[in-house]
């Protein structure tokens, strides 16, 4: 009979012992502690099976393996406290005993013992130790899930209403009559309180008050490997600008403004491949900065007077990778347009400046670099237009040429003698003991497997980064921007006809070049009255032209009515030819006789 189950009126009992005729049985259904009963008791009683006890018990076992390892491991220490128990349930003293003491070990109270002795003894399966699914939302109270609205209606969201207010404003939507008089019952505030901070959630607290861009720039977890995760070897750039914090004056000494500052970044090395330092900003400083990051170092400081070591910014060549933000200089075709030679562009998510971290860290440091030793001289300080602060404006005394000076220095100090402390230093980096700078950890990156730079002709770069229009071929030459242009290579073109792809220089009208499978065919300005001029200027000149045919457009029209009467006044008394044909030749020789005059004696007449 040992370990039976017997049924009777949706009462179980299981025996646990048998023993001289009295055995040790425990009710199944109540899971009370177990009693030693005659066995006659259990006349009437049926046997059932494991599967009626759960039915009737209503309860739903799990199999061990398929708990979670959370759930599983409190089901084993459960069984672990019992299992001592088990063999003493014969001797009620001894288990009394024994009960005290696991008690007293696993510092819980007897009764937690006696729940968990008795649920395995009833079911006999360690899985019935394992905790309870914490209730799900079916299990919420009307008060639990009127703070839950609340709290997602008032507390999470952009108004960024406080705690108190979004309390008070549950009592006004729910717990109050028509009239507006508070009910009688209602939740307090310390419950209201208690439910928020029991149930809430961190993530959801950031993006619903802040905003996901926010969360994502300033809270979400950082849980990358730093520039190694994503760029293992040079050869990817990354792309930005920023205005200056300084004012610059002009040459005879007017305050201009404030520069931009396009710059381009190993994201390897952090290394400073190339910069572009101008008073327009767009695809005009993009053109500079990727004109800049292809010329040679060496020979660009040496136009600005300063001398340095090849060693010291040895970056002649571009990114294969170039990585920028939603700007619309960089989704722009014409930027896209440097995919030609062989150069990928990744446009990240808009606001998300993290991934692109070398860059924006690289306009902290040059910035805070020159700073300290211009001001007074233009330089913006925190206090920048707030009330009452100094007009920095006045002190502005650099010219952009001087500037640019300046700037070379402190990105020359940037690439060669700034130390990076934190760069992730490789094994084999710390055998060769290579120095942390960005021009040192750069040139051995070099050497690595992935490194990725495309050697660019400076003309085709610049040829690839013109924007782009449709020129139409015909008799007159390629029209482009209703400007005529010519080619002696292309005469069958011009007699058949058709729509191309030309590149321009919106600064320049002297030449325009077609767009043939990655080639660029040079076609010169037919129009002489164009020379020189950029396509703005044409533009301008179009333009007035058009004015001036529109202003006498009224009166041509006039006077072709006056025409048209003058003709028609004349014609209208005249009478009709006699219709002899033979005669033609004759009286032409007649009429032209006599209407031959003599230029000379009619000039000396008049005079």
């Amino acid at each position: 009979m040992k370990n039976d189950l017997y049924f009777k009126d949706d009462s179980i009992v299981r025996v646990l012992d048998v023993k001289e005729n009295r055995a040790l049985m425990i009710d199944c259904v109540r899971r009370t502690m177990p009693q030693r009963k005659d066995i006659a008791s259990l006349t009437g009683w049926e046997k059932c099976s494991e599967e009626k006890l759960y039915e009737i018990a209503d309860v739903d076992l799990p199999e061990l393996d398929s708990l979670c390892p959370e759930s599983r491991k409190t089901a084993y220490e459960r069984y672990t406290m019992i299992a001592p128990i088990l063999r003493l349930l014969s001797d009620e003293k001894k288990k009394c005993e024994m009960i005290s003491v696991v008690a007293n070990n696993e510092k819980v109270s007897k009764q937690t013992i006696r729940k968990y002795l008795c649920q395995y003894l009833a079911f006999q399966n360690i899985a019935i130790l394992a905790p309870k699914d914490r209730d799900n939302d079916t299990s919420l109270t009307k008060d639990e899930k009127n703070m839950r609205w609340a709290l997602n209606k008032f507390y999470f969201s952009y108004e960024k209403h406080s705690l108190k207010t979004s309390y008070t404003m549950m009592l006004k939507a729910k717990y109050c009559d028509g009239n507006g008089e508070l009910l009688a019952e209602y939740p307090t505030f310390n419950q209201f309180r208690y439910f928020y901070r029991k149930r809430k959630n961190n993530q959801t607290y950031y993006i619903s008050r802040n905003g996901l861009t926010n969360y994502q720039r300033n809270n979400r977890p950082l849980l990358g490997d730093g520039v190694q995760e994503y760029a293992k070897a040079p050869g990817m750039g990354m792309l930005d600008a920023t205005v200056c914090d300084i004012y610059l004056v002009n040459e005879s000494g007017g305050i201009v403004g404030r520069p931009t500052l396009t710059v381009c970044i190993d994201a390897f090395s952090s290394l400073c491949c190339g910069y572009a330092l101008t008073w327009e900003g767009g695809m005009y400083s993009l053109r500079q900065l990727m004109l800049n990051v292809v010329t040679d170092k060496q020979e660009l400081c040496k136009k600005n007077g300063i001398n340095i070591n090849p060693q010291e910014w040895a970056s002649s060549m571009c990114p294969g990778v170039l990585v920028t933000d939603q700007g619309t200089e960089y989704v722009s075709n014409c930027f896209e347009q440097i995919a030609e030679l062989g150069i990928k562009v990744v446009n990240l998510p808009v606001y998300r400046p993290e991934l692109k971290s070398s860059v924006e860290k690289f306009f902290d440091l040059i910035q805070n670099t020159y700073k300290p030793f211009l001001k007074g001289r233009g330089v913006i300080e925190p206090d920048f237009q707030e009330r009452g602060a100094h007009d920095y404006r006045k002190d502005a005394c650099l010219t952009l040429e001087q500037f640019e000076k300046v700037l070379i220095r402190c990105i020359i100090y940037y690439n060669s003698q700034r130390i990076l402390e934190n760069f992730p230093y490789t094994d084999d980096m710390l055998k060769e003991k290579i120095p942390p700078y960005a021009n040192d950890i750069f040139k051995y990156g070099m050497n690595l497997e992935g490194v990725n730079f495309v050697k660019v002709d400076k003309r085709q770069l610049m040829l690839t980064l013109l924007p782009r229009t449709e020129g139409k071929f015909t008799r007159s030459g390629l029209i482009v921007n209703r400007v005529r242009y010519k080619n002696s290579n292309y005469a069958e073109k011009y007699l058949s006809g058709g729509n191309v792809t030309v590149s321009y220089n919106p600064d320049d009208s002297s030449s325009v070049w077609l767009v043939d499978k990655g080639n660029f065919i040079e076609f010169v300005l037919i129009e002489s009255r164009y020379k020189n001029k950029s396509f703005s200027e044409i533009e301008i000149m179009q333009t007035e032209k058009k004015k001036i045919v529109k202003s006498v457009e009224t009166s041509n029209i006039q006077a072709k009515i006056n025409l048209a009467s003058h003709i028609e006044a004349i014609v209208a008394n005249v009478g009709s030819s006699n219709g002899d044909l033979e005669v033609i030749s004759q009286n032409y020789e007649r009429e032209k006789i006599k209407a031959h005059v003599d230029c000379m004696k009619v000039g000396v007449v008049n005079e």
